[in-house]
């Protein structure tokens, strides 16, 4: 807990990761015991940079190191996003009120095989499947819509280029 940071205004930094597939497809992942799906996502330790938070995120969750994707792009500002009330806590003393994030824009170049959900002690997710690029606006929960509408209109034309066909992909235990 004592390498969490929250800034003055109570956001705890963030990384998001919009993992996209040859195809244009995005990885969707279910926060294990529940029927949650979100982007895969995690605070910034402090004296980490943003890119180095986002490799240790990646590795934690989906057990994905820096060559087994490529950078596309990240989001120019920080989105922010508040928590409902009955999930804010205090971390150092501190109350955080909620997530200010950067996104970043990813293609994975390694195979799908080396995608291990249960990479680390205690993992975040239970499953995951390829979705079209719009779809999280309409399964994530209510409180992250609109960072998540923002970061993907931002990050739309970076993965324009790879939009294949539309196509649903059963879910995958990790």
């Amino acid at each position: 807990m004592s390498s969490q940071v929250i800034d003055a205004d109570g956001f705890r930094p963030n990384v998001g990761i919009v993992l996209c597939n040859a195809d244009g497809q995005l990885l969707w992942a279910k926060r294990i015991g529940q029927q949650a799906w979100q982007f895969p996502q995690g605070g910034i330790q402090r004296g980490e940079r943003p890119e180095q938070a986002l490799f240790r995120e990646l590795n934690e969750e989906l057990g994905l190191s820096p060559e087994d994707v490529q950078i596309l792009g990240v989001t120019s500002g920080w989105l922010r996003y508040r928590l409902p009330q009955r999930y804010l806590r205090r971390s150092r003393g501190r109350v955080c009120v909620g997530q200010k994030q950067k996104w970043f824009a990813l293609r994975l170049t390694a195979a799908e095989a080396a995608i291990k959900l249960d990479a680390c002690d205690k993992p975040e997710f239970d499953g995951w499947r390829w979705v079209d690029y719009w779809l999280p606006l309409d399964e994530v929960v209510d409180f992250k819509r609109e960072v998540y509408n923002a970061a993907l209109r931002e990050l739309a034309p970076l993965l324009s280029v790879m939009q294949g066909p539309k196509r649903r992909a059963e879910p995958r235990d990790g």
